[in-house]
């Protein structure tokens, strides 16, 4: 397909951004970039910070430098507030004997990017234990948040019901602006990723001076993070992106390594479908050619990956907004694991959550 001037520029700004990444001193941006469609571009993908990160070196109109510039003061504010809630929140799990493990956000900015003050996170993901839920409910609304989804009025009872079909929940604290996404697996469907939980390998992640904050170890985090973008069919660029700055920090050994790690989990197709992807982008297994060459060869996993391609580079616009809305994601989690049993486990998880989402 083909891909805009202004997609690949923005993926330059991501690469360019990366912890492993000598930046290149070359001038840019070319020439013939519509700087209108990049900036809505940058925003539907959520990487105005690492956009302006890269930018702010070269010349660009001065509309474009002030939007990139306010954005990515808000992200570091809000980063600020949210690295002091997950201290507080981290404290307040220990004093009352709960495990917990931060998902994405700032710790995996710290993993991914050489500045991951400007890696933008609309929420924070904690993991806990299913037994825990009602224990971790209580301590959440203790420190003001409310359940947003699926919907406030929910008993504890009802809560734990949606918990076995849904892997999360959402809560808001309306006065910090903040969000949370409670899981208590890491996967919707449970034969995905059936080895990665709250008894893997993990690692302490420094945030901030003496903030440290618990999260899975690097083979089991590799897997999770193929497997989240794989179930939103990776239509943002900014997972992708994370994803490939983390891979291109490991030599080509490491990579194969957490390939097969991944299958060991369950993560299925989704590993092939983001190597692919991230490959395509950035470039990430030109040093194992063996490997892209055995992905190449499993069609499913290359449909995959052509349907996130077109997901992410076509124009910046939310999937509920395009033609046949959200049913190209919906198909393609059909083909994360091979066999009939999980495409009809899968349907049936579908079904199930659409009709409890228009219930609650």
């Amino acid at each position: 397909m083909a891909i805009s001037s202004e997609f690949r520029l923005a993926v330059e700004c991501c690469r360019q951004c990366f912890r492993g990444q000598a930046p290149k001193t070359k001038r840019l941006p070319p020439p013939d970039i519509d700087w209108a469609q990049f900036l809505e571009l940058v925003r539907f993908h959520r990487i105005e910070g690492l956009a302006w990160d890269h930018l702010k070196k070269f010349d660009v109109p001065d509309a474009v430098r002030t939007a990139l510039s306010d954005s990515a003061t808000a992200i570091t504010a809000k980063n600020l507030r949210a690295t002091a809630e997950c201290r507080t929140l981290l404290k307040r799990f220990d004093e009352a004997n709960l495990q917990l493990l931060f998902l994405k956000g700032l710790t995996l900015g710290v993993l991914a990017y050489r500045n991951p003050s400007l890696k933008a996170a609309v929420d924070i993901d904690l993991l806990i234990g299913p037994k825990d839920l009602g224990a971790a409910a209580e301590i959440l609304r203790e420190c003001g948040y409310g359940l947003a989804a699926p919907r406030s009025s929910l008993s504890d009872a009802q809560l734990q019901s949606w918990h076995r079909v849904s892997k999360e929940s959402t809560w808001t604290k309306p006065d910090s602006g903040l969000q949370i996404d409670l899981h208590t697996r890491v996967a919707d469907n449970l034969r995905l990723l059936p080895g990665v939980g709250m008894d893997s390998t993990r690692q302490l992640i420094e945030i901030a001076p003496g903030v440290l904050l618990p999260t899975l170890g690097p083979d089991e985090l590799f897997a999770y993070l193929a497997v989240h973008g794989a179930s939103s069919a990776w239509f943002r660029l900014k997972w992708i992106s994370d994803l490939a700055a983390i891979l291109g920090s490991k030599d080509p050994a490491e990579i194969a390594r957490d390939y097969r790690r991944s299958q060991e989990f369950g993560a299925g197709r989704a590993a092939g479908q983001a190597l692919l992807l991230a490959d395509e982008l950035f470039e990430t297994l030109n040093e194992n050619a063996d490997l892209r060459e055995e992905l190449n060869r499993d069609a499913p996993t290359v449909r995959l990956f052509r349907t996130a391609l077109g997901m992410v580079a076509r124009a910046p616009v939310e999937p509920t907004a395009r033609t046949f809305g959200t049913l190209p994601i919906h198909w393609t989690q059909l083909l994360l694991l091979p066999g009939l049993s999980f495409k009809l486990s899968e349907l049936s998880r579908q079904a199930k959550t659409s009709l409890k989402s228009s219930l609650g």
